[in-house]
């Protein structure tokens, strides 16, 4: 999903993306609780990187939002494209995602990647046949882990909402503007509850942002970015 940015941001930082557990190429979680966050973390001390400006878009903006609050030592600058938050009180998109996790314990993991694929985070991107091509080839590459299991998550108990003052990295909050309401209310709660945030609506793209607008989506992160350090 980060294509279109990988090598744009490449030509001005050295850029890491990574699979988290679950999806991708890297294992599923185990029995034992864990921490994406703190995976995250991990990695990044593995690469023996010890500050970063970090990017997340939808759960990877949650995840990042999580490694903001418990490592702020770590962040130069954060950006939250169309983030999900841990403990937010979800509306439409919590029953859907329910409806989703129903579907597949119930009729089977390929009823619930359909009925994913044609619900609401999508719709705006499927109106590009070569995005809709790629999502379907991301949705059916899937393991579906997250569906069909109950995740054991060792994670702080304060809900990140009440927590968000201890961000004080330079914080860009990236929203498509044809995202749905749960997604619009969390960039609003984000950009207000950061200690420098700011908030910008990208016209006629949905939740994947990234994919729908790139060269709009990249010239809003560089622009960002190089507002905040030197190349890096």
């Amino acid at each position: 999903m980060w294509d279109e940015q990988f090598d744009a941001f490449a030509n001005h930082y050295r850029v890491v993306r990574y699979d988290m557990r679950g999806f991708g190429r890297s294992q599923v979680p185990s029995a034992s609780p864990y921490s994406p966050a703190a995976d995250l973390r991990a990695l990044l001390s593995y690469l023996e990187i010890s500050q970063t400006h970090v990017l997340g878009l939808s759960r990877g903006g949650l995840v990042a939002v999580d490694f903001a609050i418990e490592y702020p030592q770590t962040l130069l600058s954060l950006v939250l494209a169309d983030a999900g938050l841990r403990a937010f009180e979800w509306q439409t998109f919590g029953r859907f995602s329910e409806s989703v996790r129903d579907t597949a314990r119930s009729s089977g993991l390929q009823e619930a990647k359909k009925l994913w694929l044609r619900g609401p985070l999508f719709a705006p991107a499927l109106e590009q046949a070569k995005v809709a091509e790629r999502l379907a080839a991301m949705v059916a590459d899937y393991s579906g882990w997250l569906w069909l299991h109950d995740e054991v998550l060792d994670v702080p108990e304060a809900a990140p909402a009440s927590q968000l003052q201890r961000v004080l990295a330079p914080t860009l909050v990236i929203v498509g503007e044809r995202d749905i309401p749960d997604f619009h209310a969390i960039a609003r709660l984000l950009a207000a509850g950061v200690v420098n945030g700011e908030l910008h609506t990208m016209k006629d793209v949905g939740h994947m942002s990234n994919m729908e607008a790139p060269t709009e989506f990249n010239r809003l992160v560089l622009r960002f970015l190089q507002r905040q350090s030197p190349k890096t």
